[in-house]
């Protein structure tokens, strides 16, 4: 059986990496249009939870990933000039320079001779031979583009404004500030993944945008702006630009996950938000489930694939859906910011998604639950759940 992957990115690599594992009888090659040492975005979070399942599919790969990353146990909320401490359990999240995740993939594809052609992009589709071909190749995937009615595509965009920057300054924890500024309503997310650096993920919402006329500034004069914003975080640091294009978050979904022989994985089968900072690691689960279903198949091509869906599609759709619940929940920022007192605030934040409730937060974040009982933010009818 032969698979081209079609990107070279985390979750591509990752899954020819685990296929020359599980499954070496399979022909594998990867197809990468950038550079083999490019690179869009600057830190990566893998959360301690995904990292076990990485690890429980490729050690090797998950020690090495380990040694670089920067893990933080605490992280901080603030609204309303108020600063929440919300302490992880475990050892807390962790982050990795992009650069330094992808190099990590690399070299350890090198170590298996998985072929990787760099620089290349695939202008048709149909011309690739594989048995599979595989769409890692994120949102704007061609892949997906080449048969979207078999794919049963769907396409929209989110009203928010938002752009990744980074910043030469290691802060002490991840933290996510929420400061009105001029009649603006502004978000800053950022968390540090090296001694050095951190990425800082800018937003507002579009009333912000129309309001403030960011529409009219320049890309420069909204960096400016938001180191404005942020100055006390910032503490006299300027954002780093790295093809850091200002743009509303495209939801992307599929109710096929497979046409024909192509399959989709990560952000090109179902676009993450940002804010549950798990993207990279659900699309590298995607790999897993897909590796595993292939290597059970033998060369039965459609075994693979519906193995793959059956194998991944209900965690999946739960992490989608936490996804939908987040990014909503940022839809109306303005709403909760104007509603809620900080500590009322939090505890919204910390239930956004559904899969959190008080009983959780009391196992995972008891000294939070504590703090927010005192301050009255728990709604009765939920404090006893």
């Amino acid at each position: 059986m032969k698979i081209d992957i079609v990107g070279g990115g985390p979750s591509g690599l990752f899954l020819a990496i685990l296929l020359a594992h599980q499954a070496p009888h399979v022909q594998t090659e990867v197809i990468e249009q950038n550079a083999a040492d490019a690179t869009f975005g600057f830190g990566v979070v893998l959360a301690d939870s995904g990292l076990s399942r990485l690890n429980d599919a490729a050690p090797e790969v998950c020690a090495d990933l380990m040694k670089a990353m920067k893990f933080s146990t605490q992280q901080t909320i603030v609204s309303r000039e108020t600063a929440l401490t919300v302490k992880r359990p475990g050892q807390g999240g962790g982050a990795i320079p992009r650069l330094k995740l992808l190099n990590i993939l690399q070299e350890h594809a090198a170590r298996l001779n998985i072929p990787v052609t760099y620089s290349s992009r695939v202008g048709d589709i149909d011309s690739l031979g594989g048995d599979i071909i595989v769409g890692a190749d994120g949102v704007n995937s061609r892949v997906r583009a080449s048969d979207e009615k078999g794919f049963g595509t769907t396409k929209r965009e989110l009203s928010n404004h938002f752009a990744w920057f980074g910043v030469e300054k290691a802060f002490a924890c991840p933290a996510l500030i929420f400061r009105e500024y001029q009649g603006g309503y502004f978000v800053a997310h950022y968390y540090p993944y090296s001694e050095a650096m951190s990425t800082f993920v800018a937003e507002c919402d579009h009333q912000t945008w129309i309001d403030l006329g960011l529409e009219q500034m320049t890309g420069e004069e909204r960096q400016g702006l938001f180191e404005s914003v942020f100055g006390p975080e910032l503490d006299g640091y300027k954002l780093i630009s790295n093809n850091s294009n200002w743009r509303q978050f495209p939801v992307i979904r599929n109710a096929n996950w497979f046409s024909g022989n192509r399959v989709l994985i990560g952000d090109a089968l179902a676009s993450a938000h940002f804010s549950i900072g798990s993207g990279t690691r659900i699309a590298m689960e995607d790999s897993i489930a897909l590796a595993q279903a292939i290597a059970k198949s033998g060369d039965d091509v459609q075994r693979s694939l519906d193995g793959y869906v059956e194998l991944r599609r209900e965690s999946k759709d739960r992490l989608i859906h936490a996804s939908e619940a987040s990014y909503l929940w940022y839809e109306n920022i303005r709403e909760w910011m104007t509603s809620f007192a900080p500590h009322q605030f939090v505890y919204q934040f910390m239930t956004r998604t559904g899969r959190v409730d008080v009983a959780r937060l009391r196992e995972q974040y008891p000294e939070l639950v504590r703090e927010l009982e005192s301050a009255g933010a728990i709604p009765t009818n939920e404090a006893l759940s």
